[in-house]
């Protein structure tokens, strides 16, 4: 499935910023659930963007930006190839051990409900953790119900689960903090869902991957309560959304900040070979960048 995207970001002040400095992660990587076949990232300031990889083995860009402006508007765009895997994370860019992803954050801090709700779960399953894992996946899609603000960017795993309210962000760190209190090693994961009833929208969106032996690394949407298909384009992993966040940064002056978001994603065209001119060359993607 070929899928479009574009995600921009404006920020408005209401005196100038003398200068600001921001991490991006919101580049896909190409793997074998997905091929990234063209993607740009564009700033509309004096900046200077210089590309890099984190500890997680994210693609990130640390954008300089000059004042003086009141308004920056940060704007990636591209196309991406997705293929079905059946939920299995193939072919990423693996730089910590799995174990790693067992260590609690703040965000992801299991309460006593939690692994009450854990502990269950699992047992419900005879001890069989795969199976409990993709019971939990079910079981948060239909106890906890999706209400935009209801959470904040701070809100853990915990306070949310015992609300039963929340965004996609928290569904994926209950599911985190769930596996976690199993045993099992999970991060977050931040990117893009292609729905099938709209385009547009005013954030992206967040899932979790769980890992074990035997089947590697596997990716559960607790807010729709599936397993990742082609519908899915991933960009960036942690242990947390702090970790994986698209955006992070900080300025000198402008005091107030408003923040717009709006993000597209829907079908790319696909070419047909009849719609290739006679006698034109094709290249191949891979074949540009080699």
């Amino acid at each position: 499935m070929r899928i479009r995207i574009s995600h921009e970001t404006t920020y408005t002040y209401d005196a100038m910023v003398r200068g600001s400095l921001q991490l991006l992660r919101m580049t896909p990587r190409s793997s074998e659930m997905q091929f990234v076949r063209k993607w740009r990232v564009s700033i509309d300031a004096d900046a200077r963007l210089d590309r890099g990889e984190d500890a997680f083995g994210n693609i990130t860009h640390m954008a300089f930006v000059d004042g003086p402006f009141d308004t920056l508007r940060i704007l990636v765009e591209g196309e991406v190839d997705t293929t079905d895997t059946n939920g299995f994370v193939r072919g990423s860019v693996e730089r910590l051990p799995d174990r790693l992803f067992l260590r609690e954050t703040a965000l992801t801090l299991a309460t006593p409900a939690l692994r009450a709700f854990a502990s269950a779960t699992i047992a419900a399953e005879g001890g069989n953790k795969l199976a409990g894992l993709h019971h939990i996946n079910e079981a948060i899609c239909e106890t906890m119900t999706f209400v935009v603000g209801a959470t904040t960017e701070a809100t853990t795993a915990g306070d949310a689960f015992e609300k039963r309210e929340g965004v996609c962000q928290d569904f994926a760190h209950i599911f985190v903090a769930a596996a976690r209190a199993m045993g099992v090693p999970a991060r977050y994961v931040s990117g893009y869902y292609l729905r099938s009833d709209r385009d547009d929208r005013e954030a992206g969106h967040a899932w979790a991957e769980a890992h074990l032996p035997g089947f590697g690394w596997l990716a559960f949407d607790p807010s729709h309560g599936v397993c990742a298909t082609e519908r899915y384009v991933r960009v960036a992993v942690g242990s947390d959304g702090n970790e994986a966040a698209p955006i992070r940064g900080a300025r000198s002056g402008g005091q107030t900040e408003a923040l717009a978001v709006a993000i597209k994603v829907e079908p790319g065209r696909q070419v047909a070979d009849t719609e290739i001119p006679p006698g034109a060359i094709v290249m191949s993607q891979r074949q540009q960048q080699s």
